[in-house]
């Protein structure tokens, strides 16, 4: 095995990161294989000692390791990594941990530089306890499959602590139809049946869109005349716009996305009301220093 198909092997059986200690031993190898032979600095050391002058082009060139030297090197890596398979993976999880640490002091950073936004928004929905002690936070769509799939563990946060404040963002990004879903849902606000609305569109099958989106606000027995008025409203236009900013700051590029007062927690992971119950205790605990 030559070690350009050692290197392809790796990339498609453990991706990128496991590429990265494969690569430092090659370099390292490589290094020791570009040293000059004990016995040619010996014989020319007094050379060296009186002349500071470069060894000519040449020279540097014999001073590589040869073709077969370079087979060697290759056979020797290979013999280590297939007997000791076990450092990669100890050295992905290292540079995983290490890349983990970094996403999180810089997601931290941009929390604590736009804390009213995101803890205390003027017109974003907030359910729960509009008090509590934590805030859950959620970015999401009305046509994201996983945020239809997630809702069942929001709302049973919602119901099992009474002191979680959960705030939620209207993110659409998927479809044109997406936003007038979070139109129809923020007029629906003004009228106190957000959290109502919002469940039973995440809990409906089909696309969401604005047609859609009323037939659910008339079965919710909202004012029907209102909610469209509301609709084109500037505050309704504004706390979407802030939405998307407020995201792209963030760096949240899907949904759906949650934070739990410094903490996130991206995507739908299939223990999500677990994660999310866990990092609550432990901001409880803990205590947030930028909610």
């Amino acid at each position: 095995m030559t070690l350009g198909s050692l290197v392809d092997a790796l990339s498609s059986k453990k991706g990128m990161l496991l590429l990265v200690p494969a690569v430092l031993l090659v370099s390292v190898a490589l290094a020791i294989g570009r040293d000059p032979p004990t016995s040619v600095v010996t014989a020319k050391s007094d050379v060296t000692a009186k002349s500071d002058v470069a060894a000519p082009p040449e020279k540097v060139a014999a001073a590589q390791p040869s073709s077969s030297q370079r087979k060697e090197i290759e056979a020797v890596i290979k013999e280590y990594l297939t007997s000791n398979p076990e450092i990669l993976l100890e050295m992905q999880n290292v540079l995983q941990a290490k890349m983990d640490k970094l996403a999180a002091e810089r997601v931290a950073a941009l929390i604590k530089s736009n804390t009213a936004a995101i803890f205390r928004p003027a017109f974003s929905p907030v359910v729960g306890n509009a008090k509590g002690d934590v805030p859950v936070l959620e970015f999401f769509d009305y046509n994201c499959g996983y945020c239809k799939k997630v809702i069942g563990d929001v709302v049973q946060l919602v119901e099992k602590d009474k002191q979680v404040r959960v705030i939620l963002k209207e993110l659409p990004i998927l479809s044109k139809g997406s936003e007038e879903a979070a139109r129809v849902a923020l007029a629906a606000k003004m009228q106190g049946k957000y959290w109502e609305f919002h469940r039973a569109m995440l809990e409906s099958k089909g696309e969401a869109n604005e047609a859609s989106a009323l037939r659910i606000a008339e079965k919710a027995n909202l004012d029907m005349a209102k909610l469209k008025k509301d609709m084109a409203s500037a505050e309704v236009k504004k706390e979407i716009e802030d939405t998307r900013a407020l995201a792209q700051k963030l760096g949240v590029e899907g949904t759906p996305y949650f934070m739990v007062g410094d903490r996130i927690i991206p995507g739908a992971p299939e223990n999500l009301l677990e994660r999310m119950t866990k990092l609550v205790a432990e901001v409880r605990k803990d205590g947030c220093k930028v909610c």
